[in-house]
Parts: structure tokens; sequence; C-alpha cells
């Protein structure tokens, strides 16, 4: 991994979301929450491949295949995108209590892995950088009940 692939392999971003971790973990445990318009969908297409592996259908982007990774329940999930090759990132949640709610963590990881050039890397870890901040935000509506 080159120099630029290891400063560019790791998003971390966080929120303050004024409820329980168990409220937000019911939407944490659905896969690819996160794969929308910056608005949590509130009745996704999912289809379960095995156990671990699921499909999130999403009618403008396609699907996408992710592996639950690991669980504890309602304080961490870790999911794989399953990319070319196994050639994908880890997004990782965490929900800590703090007083008058959680503040949920999430961190993608495994960017410089991808293959990408310098350029491709950095366009994609931006992105991914400016979603997530996104991304929050819709958990945090969704869990709120304000929906966009």
């Amino acid at each position: 991994m080159t120099q630029i692939d290891q400063e560019l392999d790791r998003i971390e971003r966080s929120i303050e979301i004024d409820a329980s971790a168990e409220k937000v973990w019911a939407l944490l445990e659905r896969p690819g929450w996160w794969i929308n318009e910056h608005d949590v969908d509130p009745d996704p297409v999912i289809r379960w491949a095995s156990d671990d592996v699921a499909i999130v259908v999403h009618e403008k982007y396609g699907e996408f295949e992710l592996r639950r990774v690991d669980a504890a329940p309602p304080r961490y999930i870790a999911w794989r995108w399953m990319e070319s090759d196994d050639a994908g990132t880890l997004v990782e949640f965490w929900v800590d209590d703090r007083p008058g709610g959680v503040t949920l963590k999430v961190v993608e990881s495994g960017l410089g892995g991808l293959g990408k050039d310098a350029d491709a890397l950095r366009k994609h870890y931006d992105g991914n950088s400016e979603g997530w901040e996104k991304e929050l935000a819709a958990a945090q509506r969704f869990v709120l009940g304000h929906p966009g």
C-alpha cells in the first residue's frame, strides 16, 4: 500500500442522536441502510443470500452485496461491501451512551486496498467522507421520526 493509499484508507465520522441505543440499533442492523439519496428508505428491498450476506436493491443505483462481519447488539455492527475479488471496504458502526441519548460513530476502512489510482482514490475518499456526514444526518432524522 502506498503512502497515499494509507492516508486515504480510513474515514471516521460521528453524530449525536437523542434516542436509545436500541432504537438506533433497529436501523443499524438493516444491511445497507446508508445506500440512498440521503434519506433512509423506510421500506428497502433486501434479499438474503445467506444468514450473513444480503443483497440490497436500490431503484437508482442497482444491487449491492453486503456481508455482516460481526455484531454485538445494540453497540456494534460491521458490514463488508462485497466488491470484485473480495476488494471491498469494511463499514463499522458503534453506539455509545451519552447524556440524553447516544453517539453513533461510523468507520469505513480499506479504501486504500480498492486498487484505484491516486486521483480515483482521492475522489472516492472525498465523496465517501461527505457522504457519511449526510448519511449520519439521515440516520438521525430517521431514528427521531423526521424523514427527509
